[in-house]
């Protein structure tokens, strides 16, 4: 998806970035939980599939609170409130429902106390009124993990996703995403300011739809709190989700399961899934003799080493820009706009693999695919299926459709014939890679 212009709104004599995406029938204001950064958001997979789906039934308006991001420096939570106000005379909105995450939730709920005419809804996701954790005893304690680890992306990992972040790749996200969105010195002054914020006498005065969303087991904010805005905002809805993370981007079921519930509370309804027909290279991948290697080193030296693998693939990944569509356990699904990018990533997938003592192999065709949000389907996803399934340890295997493709890129192949595959109406034209590195 191309990221959205930012631009920026006055508010007193502060600016304020922001951004506007999406010409759906409502417009809605996400409010970001402590720091974000408006720019970094959209080259983050994680968030560009949620933001990229609020965007589909909505006028959606980011921006950075001031002090984080690319807005200026810091203030208090009044005058932090009215940067919405600001953002939204800025892209001349006059009414709009407002998406409160974590922090963000005590913004929305006393703007939408002072400009109820300017509020259509308040949505809120791992709020609270009053902060669950800072005290005047800990808050020492906050800053000492601020400057042991801010700026490292560990910082986000270990406040608010105790099952941690996937991946090496991930973890350089995080990094860069902690040190653009806010200085060190910046989070702190924010931890002491959220120790003052207290919304609880705000909840009564609430006139306008509320949505409440909860995970039962947020690490970072107790349900208790979600349960307690359900209990004394007027009217309002709760919906309690599963699972324990604070930020929910790496669990795409339950970030759609968000992204349905807003939907359906603003519009009525829910969107059916977007089917899209693109061309696409698929890509399968099988590690040899998984079940023999698992028996032989038991279930924690086998875990290990899949998760070096894992890691190892998903480098190739970035490298050649595959998109995984799924983890298969021992191996993976992936998806890469050009045949001959994902014929040279499937080399070295498996010369990177090689120092961890396992084969690789792995299957390739291009065909036209349904893309279904986190998911791909059609006749083609099977053909490589069934073309991986062919290949022996070391090797990739193409269809005819892949080898005719990349002419002229320099690859070279091995005729392995025409073979009837398992489930196909037809049969298929094989070819090996020789060495594509």
């Amino acid at each position: 998806m191309t990221p959205p212009e930012t631009r920026y709104a006055r508010s007193g004599d502060v600016r304020i970035a922001y951004q506007v995406v999406g010409s759906g029938p409502l417009d809605l204001v996400f409010v970001p939980g402590f720091v974000s950064n408006i720019d970094l958001s959209w080259e983050m997979p994680e968030t560009e599939h949620f933001l990229g789906r609020l965007s589909t039934f909505s006028r959606l308006i980011l921006f950075d609170k001031r002090g984080t991001g690319l807005s200026d420096r810091m203030a208090g939570l009044e005058d932090r409130m009215d940067d919405v106000r600001a953002v939204m005379d800025a892209t001349r909105t006059q009414r709009a429902a407002l998406f409160g995450v974590s922090e963000g939730g005590a913004m929305s709920l006393l703007f939408a106390a002072t400009y109820p005419e300017r509020v259509s809804g308040v949505v809120l996701y791992g709020c609270y009124a009053r902060h669950p954790t800072l005290s005047a005893q800990n808050i020492g304690q906050h800053v000492d993990l601020i400057d042991q680890l801010w700026g490292t992306g560990e910082y986000i990992s270990a406040r608010y996703m105790p099952r941690g972040l996937p991946d090496e790749a991930a973890r350089q996200r995080f990094a860069r995403f902690e040190r653009q969105s806010a200085s060190p010195s910046a989070v702190m002054a924010i931890r002491r300011m959220n120790r003052e914020i207290d919304a609880r006498h705000v909840l009564p005065a609430i006139r306008v739809p509320t949505l409440v969303m909860h995970r039962v087991e947020d690490s970072a904010v107790s349900v208790e709190l979600g349960r307690y805005l359900t209990a004394n905002i007027p009217g309002a809805k709760y919906v309690e989700l599963p699972g324990t993370d604070h930020v929910p981007f790496y669990e795409r079921d339950i970030t759609d399961r968000i992204v349905d519930e807003v939907e359906e509370f603003l519009t009525g309804s829910r969107s059916e899934p977007d089917v899209d027909r693109v061309l696409a290279t698929i890509m399968f991948t099988d590690i040899v003799d998984s079940t023999r290697r698992a028996a032989e080193l038991g279930d924690r030296q086998w875990r290990a080493l899949l998760d070096r693998h894992d890691d190892a693939v998903r480098q190739q990944f970035a490298r050649f820009r595959g998109q995984e569509v799924k983890n298969l356990g021992d191996g993976f699904m992936a998806t890469f706009e050009g045949p001959a990018r994902a014929v040279r990533c499937a080399a070295s997938i498996c010369e990177s693999v090689r120092p961890l003592g396992i084969s690789i192999r792995s299957g390739l065709h291009t065909g036209e695919v349904e893309l279904k949000r986190d998911d791909v389907a059609g006749i083609a996803v099977h053909i490589a299926a069934r073309v991986a399934a062919e290949a022996e340890a070391g090797e990739t295997v193409v269809s005819s459709t892949v080898r005719d493709l990349v002419a002229g890129s320099g690859l070279r192949f091995r005729d392995r014939g025409i073979r009837a595959l398992k489930g196909l109406p037809e049969a298929v034209h094989l070819y090996s890679v020789l060495d594509a590195r």
